[in-house]
């Protein structure tokens, strides 16, 4: 371990060892002609800085004086690009030395201008020209086209749409997707509002999916229009298939008071794809019916069948059979 005493002797000596080598005929030769190099190099930059040079600033751009009551719902650029030609020594000094001031546009120059105000490119180059020095020539405005839309409480609420593609692994199918909020606001003039008839997100791209998805998504930018919220949780619910059979009775439609329909058999049996949270459906949920009037038109022997309401949630549905035996028998009355 190194005592005090120790680090101030190797302090010295490594002092010692630095000043022999400056001070020698080696160490004074290069030190020259660093000096000399470091002056060349001086009188270069200048000659080089005297040159007329091509370059690009970013000077920030900002809104005042917008009333309460007023909603943009296109802003301005947070920054315009521009570009100027001048002497290298000027441009440096730009670089180095000179801070741009923002740029301010006020709300109430433009407020008779209507809801899309586009601010002349003249007018900003006046702005931007008094921070630069009297040499420099301002050759172009990035953006070339500075606007912004704004409306005063023209609203509306439209629901939200699930915009993009989801690729599910084999068995699983969306039993439900589920938005929250599940409409937003949107505000904009009333020609482009009149327009929207959702906010759709942005697009989403899943592959397998096999789990239900939970994600906060930035809904689409219309141009012109602002949505409140700008985002949506998704929830996408994911179930898997399992096949199930049911056997669902045929009932008689429109058929007169004084006439019943037979048929052979009188339950069909109902075969499906379900997903496993709605398992428990029964035949209940089914519905197969056979209108009197398509009766009297058939010229076949049997009766075709067709269910004639089925659950949202099932897939793949079939029947057994397709075709019954069927009798139309009339009613007996019996007088009191």
């Amino acid at each position: 371990m190194f005592d005090k005493r120790n680090i101030r002797i190797y302090y010295l000596k490594t002092l010692e060892r630095i000043r022999s080598f400056l001070l020698s005929r080696n160490s004074r030769e290069f030190l020259i002609f660093l000096f000399f190099v470091f002056v060349s190099f001086c009188f270069w930059l200048l000659q080089v800085l005297n040159d007329d040079y091509e370059t690009e600033f970013s000077i920030p751009l900002r809104l005042k004086n917008v009333p309460s009551d007023v909603v943009l719902t296109s802003e301005l650029p947070d920054e315009l690009r521009i570009g100027v030609k001048d002497r290298g020594t000027v441009l440096a000094n730009y670089m180095l030395g000179q801070t741009f001031y923002p740029i301010v546009v006020d709300f109430k120059d433009y407020e008779d201008k209507g809801s899309r105000v586009r601010i002349p490119v003249s007018a900003l180059m006046k702005k931007i020209s008094v921070q630069l020095n009297q040499t420099t020539k301002l050759l172009t405005i990035r953006p070339d086209t500075v606007e912004f839309i704004y409306t005063k409480g023209k609203a509306k609420k439209v629901p939200v749409k699930l915009q993009g593609k989801v690729a599910l692994d084999r068995q699983y199918y969306i039993s439900d997707i589920i938005y929250s909020p599940d409409s937003v606001m949107v505000y904009a003039p009333q020609e482009i509002l009149d327009t929207i008839t959702a906010a759709y997100t942005q697009a989403l791209n899943f592959e397998d999916v096999a789990d239900t998805i939970r994600r906060r998504v930035n809904l689409a930018d219309v141009r012109g229009a602002k949505f409140i919220p700008s985002f949506d949780d998704v929830t996408l619910l994911v179930d898997i298939y399992a096949e199930k059979s049911v056997e669902v009775p045929i009932r008689g439609i429109n058929f007169p008071p004084d006439k019943v329909l037979r048929t052979f058999p009188s339950k069909v049996q109902v075969t499906f794809q379900v997903g496993l949270s709605h398992f428990k459906s029964t035949s209940e949920d089914f519905f197969i019916g056979v209108t009197y009037e398509s009766l009297l038109n058939n010229k076949g022997e049997k009766c075709p069948v067709n269910l004639k309401s089925i659950p949202r949630y099932v897939n793949h549905v079939r029947l057994n059979p397709k075709e019954v035996d069927y009798l139309i028998e009339q009613r007996i009355k019996f007088n009191d």
